[in-house]
C-alpha cells in the first residue's frame, strides 16, 4: 500500500461535527433571529467589541481555529440573547473539548444529568422535560 493510499484511507467520510458555540449560534438563528438582529445586538457592553453579520456566519460555518476572546464571547451573549456561561461553556467544548458540569450543592448523579441536559438542543431538553414530569405525575396518580 502507498503512503498516498493510505492517508486517504483515515480521511474522514462525512462532514465534521460542529462544535457547541456553532451550534448555539445555529439554534439561535434558526429559532427566528437572523445573523443581522444578532449582529445589531452583539456588542460587549465593557470594551464596545461588536461582533459583524459574517464573523457569526463564519463561527457556524468556518470556525477559526483559535476560540473568540472574552469580549468576543460577551458579545455573542449579547447577540444571541444567551448568557453569558453557556456561551463560555460552548466556546470551552468546541475549542478545549472541555464540557462544563459543575453545579454547587448537588450530588454527583445530579451534576451529571444537569450537564448532559445542558449540552442539548432546546427541543431534546423539552422532550426530557415532558418525561421527567410525566413520570411525577404518574408517581402522582399511583399514591
Amino acid at each position: 500500500m502507498t503512503a498516498a493510499a493510505t492517508a486517504e484511507d483515515h480521511r474522514p467520510t462525512g462532514p465534521s461535527p460542529m462544535g457547541a458555540l456553532s451550534r448555539l449560534i445555529l439554534e439561535v438563528q434558526e429559532s427566528g433571529l437572523s445573523y443581522q438582529e444578532m449582529a445589531n445586538r452583539a456588542v460587549d457592553p465593557d470594551t464596545g467589541t461588536r461582533l459583524v453579520k459574517q464573523a457569526l456566519q463564519k463561527l457556524v460555518k468556518t470556525p477559526p481555529v483559535n476560540p473568540p476572546l472574552l469580549p468576543q464571547l460577551k458579545a455573542i451573549a449579547n447577540g444571541t440573547g444567551l448568557p453569558l456561561r453557556r456561551v463560555k461553556e460552548a466556546a470551552a467544548d468546541q475549542w478545549l473539548e472541555y464540557e462544563a458540569t459543575e453545579l454547587a450543592g448537588y450530588g454527583d448523579e445530579v451534576r451529571i444529568i444537569l450537564g448532559h441536559l445542558g449540552g442539548m438542543s432546546p427541543q431534546e431538553q423539552r422532550r426530557w422535560r415532558a418525561m421527567i414530569e410525566a413520570d411525577e405525575r404518574a408517581k402522582r396518580d399511583d399514591e
